[in-house]
């Protein structure tokens, strides 16, 4: 008997609680998981970030040129189908924890961007499903906006690609973070690698994209860029898949949505449409108990013999604890006590209970981070206008404005692997801390990073409307005598705040949330990038009705880039970050982590 028993328990170490395999066979240590299960997520990044990157970059110009919209039509719908894509990730992340594995969205995923990305090669490829070709400008030859079918196939074509995209987005990062044991130090710090390199993997995609596939485009066809795009995505899957043994997959356990609306919605029970829903969230409650070993509350054991209070921890948050009282009795934390409510109504537990007090907390740091992607909104718009002004020349070479992002790209590349292979390490001696340097901190440098870049964007377009009034060339279209380098510095600080913000937010969203929560929480990182595109819109109508109403000279209106008053724009930009970023410190200076790895 004690030797069955001894199997029982040593069968029972050696696997990884509330995880599978592909065969949806418990997951085994030592067997699955790990960073060479990690190496095929970062490779699959490259591809799928080339795909997407390489449209979206230069999908202005197709809508222009080919489908003859407008300019202002054509940047709007490239705006709503990159933000859209971006706020889909939130799809895929609740689609992950609450019905499926990670592993099972980003096939689904791909295979609906491959599809969508056919529609729109074979379109770009055949001259009948697009509009004739004109001459713009020519009367005896009007160029006619694509309509009807035609229409419908192409944003067809674009939204299936932006649900692709997203459902990407919303498990990736989180499928390739949980390969990693977080109970160990060591399976902490590699899975703080991983982030890292996972943002040297999605530069690299870039790279290939602004460069290679937009030339390609510009000077063989589109049919040809979205035919790389079609093979790239394609190629991500056979790639995806051969790591499938490797892989270890967290066990969904119902709709993380059902607790938080338990909770919030506690003391409106009599409400007929909250009564429709306990029904829907007492059937996922049960769903996620009876499914994964690793639920919490199942697995609670209480001695009531004990004459201290008993700490149960997760398996999947070894330093996260719930106290129970002499008597068995759970008691709610202090914070947010007005949510206490909904344990004293029985409606949740203590645990389903904490869970939402930690999503509620991390929604100030999510809040506090769109304007810094508002501000690197501006590097897709009135910074390659500026571009466009300058001399671009590179000895023999003209560089092309649209392929300004690969300084930041390049930097970020360079960077990422010195920040991890050396500055995390010094930082971990000079503070003898696990981290180094604590996800907060990476998010407040990125912050105070994009503070400096618009001072020296501002600073920037001072110089280069003073060369202009010099060389008397206000109203000229030729290239102004100085270079566009001088923009690449604004584009270098903004691309040093995204690599430290972007991977920050990605590893403290996963660390924080929940384990139910972890893949929707960890896209709140890509929604926080869609709503910076969105603001940043916002804030130019603002900024134009504001100043056209009180000085009748609206900031950024006119023909020419040389009749806007950017400078200003950009100075306001700068102190909205700078107010911001205080507004960031007040709530990072409270957060107390959930996880002791995150701030030893």
């Amino acid at each position: 008997m004690e030797q069955e028993q001894l199997q029982i328990s040593s069968s029972s170490s050696s696997r990884w609680e509330g995880y599978v395999d592909w065969r949806n066979r418990p997951a085994i240590r030592g067997r699955h998981g790990g960073m060479v299960a990690a190496s095929f997520v970062l490779v699959v990044e490259v591809l799928e970030n080339l795909a997407y990157l390489a449209n979206a970059s230069n999908l202005v110009l197709y809508l222009s040129e080919y489908m003859h919209l407008s300019p202002s039509n054509a940047a709007n719908n490239v705006t709503d189908f990159m933000g859209t894509a971006f706020l889909l990730a939130l799809l895929g992340g609740f689609l992950s924890d609450a019905f499926f594995t990670t592993y099972h969205i980003y096939l689904i995923s791909a295979v609906i961007e491959f599809l969508g990305l056919i529609l729109l090669t074979v379109q770009a490829r055949l001259p009948s499903l697009k509009p004739p070709q004109c001459t713009p400008g020519n009367p005896n030859s009007p160029c006619q906006e694509v309509g009807g079918g035609k229409a419908g196939m192409l944003f067809i074509g674009l939204y299936m690609v932006a649900l692709g995209v997203g459902g990407i987005k919303g498990s990736l990062p989180t499928h390739g973070a949980e390969q990693f044991d977080e109970s160990t130090p060591q399976g902490r710090k590699q899975r703080s690698t991983f982030f890292n390199f996972f943002i040297f993997s999605l530069a690299c995609g870039g790279l290939i994209a602004v460069t290679l596939v937009v030339w390609i485009e510009d000077n063989k066809g589109w049919e040809w860029g979205f035919g790389i795009s079609t093979i790239s995505i394609l190629v991500s899957i056979p790639v995806f898949l051969a790591g499938s043994t490797l892989y270890r997959n967290k066990i969904p356990c119902g709709s993380p949505l059902t607790t938080i609306l338990k909770v919030i919605f506690s003391d409106i029970s009599s409400n007929i449409l909250y009564t429709s829903l306990q029904v829907l969230i007492a059937a996922a409650l049960n769903r996620c108990i009876t499914k994964t070993p690793s639920n919490a509350i199942a697995s609670m054991t209480a001695s009531p013999l004990s004459p201290t209070p008993i700490i149960t921890k997760q398996p999947d948050h070894p330093h996260s604890a719930i106290e129970l009282n002499h008597d068995g009795t759970e008691t709610p934390s202090q914070s947010l006590k007005f949510l206490n409510r909904a344990v004293l109504n029985n409606k949740c537990t203590v645990q389903q209970l904490e869970e939402v007090k930690i999503v509620l907390k991390i929604l100030p740091i999510f809040a506090c981070t769109i304007m810094l992607n508002c501000c690197l909104a501006q590097l897709s718009t009135f910074s390659v206008q500026q571009a466009a002004t300058m001399d671009t020349k590179l000895g023999s070479l003209k560089v092309p404005p649209a392929s300004l992002p690969i300084f930041p790209v390049v930097f970020i590349m360079i960077l990422a692997p010195l920040y991890d292979q050396f500055i995390v390490p010094f930082f971990r001696k000079a503070t003898k801390s696990e981290m180094g340097i604590s996800h907060l901190q990476r998010i407040g440098i990125g912050l105070a990073l994009s503070i400096v870049a618009m001072a020296i964007a501002a600073a920037v377009e001072i110089k280069r409307k003073r060369v202009a009034t010099r060389a008397a060339m206000l109203d000229s279209t030729e290239p102004l005598p100085i270079t566009f380098f001088w923009i690449a510095l604004q584009y270098l600080f903004l691309g040093s705040a995204d690599l430290f913000t972007l991977a920050g937010l990605l590893e403290f969203f996963f660390t924080e949330a929940p384990a139910s929560m972890r893949s929707l929480a960890t896209s709140l990182t890509w929604a926080s990038l869609a709503m910076g595109y969105y603001l940043s819109s916002v804030i130019v109508s603002v900024v134009n009705g504001v100043s056209g109403k009180f000085s009748g000279d609206k900031w950024l209106s006119g023909e020419k880039l040389n009749s806007y008053h950017l400078e200003r724009f950009y100075w306001l930009m700068c102190v909205l970050s700078g107010l911001n970023f205080l507004h960031y410190l007040f709530w990072a200076c409270r957060y107390k982590y959930r996880t002791t790895g995150a701030n030893k």
